[in-house]
């Protein structure tokens, strides 16, 4: 089993505790928090990240929220070193809230017209 997997399985954990309490602050707090690693030079680290968190998502035992998924993923990616953003927006009609991951201003865990779709609230 690789280690991304189970860092990725375990943030799932700790940020649905969070939500699942309401602690919405904590989460944005603790991607804030989170500083960047000594960058790992590996080309295809971005992808296996997400690949990592796609995959505890798929095993986790309920459904996982784009701002658990995505908390989870920019705290990995900066823990390996990458410069990952939170991406919190929304849209007005109808009204929907989302949260992303950016890589140097490039959706890297979503489908990469998202940036279209919302206008951006906040970045962590």
């Amino acid at each position: 089993m690789s280690l991304l997997f189970v860092n990725a399985f375990w943030n799932l954990i700790l940020f649905d505790l969070y939500r699942a309490r309401g602690n919405l602050r904590t989460i944005y707090n603790k991607v804030r928090q989170s500083r960047a690693g000594a960058p790992v030079a590996t080309s295809d680290l971005v992808e296996r990240v997400c690949s990592a968190v796609d995959l505890a998502c798929i095993w986790y035992w309920k459904e996982v929220l784009c701002l658990q998924r995505s908390a989870a993923a920019a705290c990995l990616l900066r823990k390996n070193g990458v410069p990952a953003e939170l991406v919190i927006g929304a849209q007005q009609m109808p009204f929907r809230a989302h949260a992303w991951v950016e890589v140097e201003g490039r959706v890297v865990n979503d489908k990469p017209y998202t940036q279209e779709i919302y206008t951006v609230l906040d970045r962590c």
